[in-house]
């Protein structure tokens, strides 16, 4: 395997690690070519600033996990997998391992605020690209027979709710515990697919509208 830091997943790789383990703010652009294996020169060919490098790591891993995602629960599907474990299995790479990984990190509510602040369009984006890809997956759900969606429920409303769901599991207060992340995303996920509850007969009432 290529390990050249220049290659673009080891390039990412470093990036990484080194604002988990040392935060944005404090970091330079001569301490960021040093843990990334470059000179500063080097450096400066790939990013004319730390601003986007952070950007880069930001938009390549969450492709990556996007993708990752995606094969997992397609893997929980071939396995004989419900739509449950296809959805949360989805979810758990997805969105579990970057909480995990941040978990583990000093500077993680540093690194999180940034990553709002400073890449808030690579967020929404890759929130698009993964819901659609969630709809797709849906979809097949469906044409297995494995789930039916009710009148009225679109695939793009269903898949934008699991996914609010699961980076909701992410920002819960108080924390959920890292290990027991697996099992909250399972109960969202049970509640969103199937629900919860329901309304006896004659008492769902109107809907009314907000006065605020």
């Amino acid at each position: 395997m290529d390990s050249s830091p220049s290659r673009p997943e080891n390039l990412a790789a470093r990036l990484r690690q080194a604002f988990l383990d040392h935060g944005y703010e404090q970091m330079t652009m001569s301490g960021l070519a040093q843990l990334c294996g470059f000179s500063r020169r080097a450096l400066y060919h790939h990013f004319s600033s730390k601003e986007e490098a952070f950007r880069y790591w930001l938009e390549f891993y969450n492709h990556e996990s996007i993708a990752r995602g995606i094969a997992a629960g397609r893997a929980a599907m071939e396995a004989g997998g419900g739509a449950v474990d296809v959805i949360v299995e989805t979810m758990n790479v997805r969105y579990g391992d970057a909480r995990r990984r941040l978990a583990r990190s000093p500077h993680a509510l540093e690194v999180n605020d940034q990553a709002f602040r400073r890449s808030r369009d690579i967020i929404i984006a890759v929130a698009i690209d993964f819901q659609a890809k969630v709809v797709d997956l849906l979809k097949e759900l469906e044409a297995r027979r494995q789930i039916s969606l009710k009148p009225g429920v679109t695939f793009e409303a269903l898949a934008q709710t699991l996914c609010d769901g699961a980076r909701g599991t992410n920002q819960a207060v108080p924390p959920i515990p890292i290990d027991d992340l697996h099992l909250r995303y399972r109960q969202i996920i049970e509640a969103i697919l199937f629900g919860a509850a329901s309304a006896p007969a004659g008492t769902r009432g109107k809907r009314v509208r907000s006065s605020s």
